[in-house]
C-alpha cells in the first residue's frame, strides 16, 4: 500500500476473533486503533474536514477549532498538519497527557476547560469556551462534531460498511457512544443493509447521553454531560451503561489474557457484550468496535496506583494466569 497522505492510512479490515469471552458465539473485535492517529476518530476527522472543504467553509491556510476528550483532537491535529490548517483543540483535565503531547507534536494549540459544567462534566464548559473564541475571532471554523451530519455519515459509509463487507453476517453490533456519531452512522447503515442486526449502544455510567443520571466519569471516550444533537436513541435497539470500574477491569484482563491493551471505551463495550450474553443465541456472530488501543492510558487504566485511588484495590488486582481461579467484575463472570 502506497498513499500520498498519512490520513489516508485508515485500516478498516482488521478484526480480532476473541476466544473465551463469549464461548457459545463468535465474537469479533474490530480494531480501529491501527492508523497514524491511533483511533476510529481519524475517519471522523477526515470526514468533517473534507465536508467543510466541499461546502466552502474551509479555505487554504484556514483555522479550525473543536472540542475533544482526546482522540478526535489527535486526529484533527494530524489532518490539519497534513493539509496546512491551524488547529485549536479545547479539551479538559481528564485527557491523558500523552494525548495532549501528541496534539502539540502535530502543531495544534491546546486549551483546557477546567471548570465543570452543570452535570459535573466538562463538555458544556468546552463548548462555552469555543463559543467565546468564535465571538473573538469569527474567522475560526468550528466543525462541531456533536451536531455535524458529516460525523455519522462517514461512519455509515466506512465503518459500518467495512463490518458488513468483512464479516458479512452480523447478528449483534456493539458500539461505544461518545458524540454518538459512530453508533448513529452504524445504526443508519445497518438499518438499510442488515435490518436483522441488533445494534447496541454502549454508554458510560454517569453519562446523560441516553437519559441516565449525571455522575462522575474519569475515562475519556464514552459518555457526555450534555446530550449531543446527533443522538437519536430510537435508532439503536439497546443501550447498556457500564460502570468505569468494570471497564477498567476488563481492559486489564484483556491485556493479560490476550496480549492486547485497549482503551477504556473498548473495555466498556466488551463488558456490555458479556452483560447481554444470556440473550445471545448459540452460533451468533457478534462484532464489537474497539475505538483505540491502550498506549494512551498507561498512566490511568493500566496504572495500579491510579486504578487503586479511583476504583479500589480489587480493580487494580492483577488477573491470575489462565486456568486458575480469579475474581472478576459482574459483567466478566
Amino acid at each position: 500500500m502506497i498513499v500520498d497522505h498519512a490520513y489516508e492510512l485508515i485500516t478498516d479490515d482488521v478484526f480480532l476473533r476473541l476466544h473465551g469471552l463469549l464461548p457459545h458465539a463468535e465474537l469479533f473485535l474490530k480494531l480501529e486503533g491501527l492508523n497514524p492517529a491511533g483511533s476510529v476518530k481519524l475517519k471522523t476527522a477526515t470526514g468533517l474536514v473534507e465536508d467543510a472543504e466541499r461546502r466552502g467553509l474551509l479555505h487554504p491556510g484556514g483555522s479550525l477549532i473543536e472540542s475533544s476528550s482526546g482522540n478526535l483532537g489527535i486526529a484533527l491535529s494530524a489532518v490539519c498538519a497534513a493539509k496546512g490548517y491551524t488547529f485549536t483543540c479545547v479539551t479538559d483535565p481528564h485527557v491523558p497527557r500523552q494525548s495532549v503531547a501528541l496534539m502539540r507534536a502535530f502543531g495544534a494549540h491546546v486549551c483546557v476547560a477546567d471548570t465543570p459544567d452543570g452535570n459535573g462534566g466538562y463538555l458544556g464548559s468546552r463548548i462555552a469556551l469555543i463559543r467565546s473564541a468564535l465571538d473573538l475571532d469569527p474567522s475560526l471554523t468550528w466543525l462541531n462534531q456533536y451536531a455535524n451530519a458529516a460525523n455519522p455519515a462517514v461512519h455509515a459509509a466506512r465503518t459500518a460498511a467495512a463490518v458488513l463487507r468483512e464479516i458479512r453476517t452480523v447478528d449483534y453490533l456493539f458500539v461505544g457512544a461518545g458524540t454518538t456519531g459512530t453508533v448513529m452512522g452504524c445504526a443508519a447503515h445497518f438499518r438499510r443493509r442488515s435490518p436483522r442486526t441488533t445494534v447496541v449502544a454502549v454508554d458510560a455510567a454517569g453519562s446523560v447521553t441516553f437519559g441516565g443520571p449525571p455522575g462522575a466519569r474519569r475515562i475519556p471516550g464514552l459518555g457526555t454531560s450534555r446530550v449531543p444533537e446527533l443522538c437519536r436513541p430510537r435508532a439503536v435497539h439497546r443501550v447498556v451503561a457500564v460502570p468505569e470500574r468494570d471497564a477498567v477491569r476488563m481492559c486489564r484482563r484483556l491485556a493479560r489474557s490476550h496480549g492486547l491493551a485497549v482503551g477504556g471505551s473498548t473495555g466498556s463495550v466488551l463488558c456490555a457484550v458479556l452483560r447481554l450474553r444470556s440473550g445471545i443465541p448459540p452460533g451468533a456472530r457478534v462484532v464489537a468496535l474497539s475505538a483505540d488501543l491502550g498506549d494512551r492510558y498507561l498512566d490511568t487504566v493500566y496504572d495500579d496506583a491510579w486504578v487503586t485511588e479511583h476504583f479500589g484495590a480489587a480493580a487494580a488486582a492483577r488477573p491470575r494466569a489462565p486456568g486458575t481461579a480469579q475474581s472478576a467484575p459482574e459483567e466478566v463472570r
